[in-house]
């Protein structure tokens, strides 16, 4: 729809960031299939718990908020895919050093990467409905 550039791709791509975010944020939380604790230990922690949260609230919460300001058309998609972008990028850089670089950071690497760019296309294009 004009008016309203790449809103499809930014439910599509968010949800599933969401989604898995909120898995990995379990598996986390519950301690199933996590990495050893000790990687962990010197940063005081005893348990991957706060870092699941840490995933749920830089993730997997504004990845929701852009599907939802993207589903309802809001003038605050593109802004808030930049925000949720930043924010994915630091959750993966914030991991490196204590689970080592992986494939799934690189595919999430480039969704932060690409959906920043789309939302800085989009931002001008964004108008109210007529």
């Amino acid at each position: 729809m004009p008016g309203h550039r790449f809103r499809a791709v930014f439910i599509v791509v968010w949800a599933f960031t969401c989604v898995g975010a909120v898995g990995g944020a379990a598996s986390l939380i519950a301690g199933a299939g996590t990495p050893p604790v000790e990687w962990i230990e010197p940063l005081g922690l005893t348990s991957w718990v706060l870092p699941g949260l840490w995933l749920l609230a830089s993730v997997a919460v504004p990845s929701a908020v852009v599907v939802a300001l993207a589903w309802r058309r809001s003038l605050r998609t593109p802004a808030a895919v930049l925000v949720a972008s930043a924010l994915l990028a630091v959750e993966l850089l914030v991991q490196i050093p204590f689970v080592g670089p992986s494939v799934l950071q690189a595919v999430f690497g480039a969704i932060a990467v690409s959906m920043a760019v789309l939302a800085w296309i989009a931002r001008l294009s964004w108008r109210p409905e007529p």
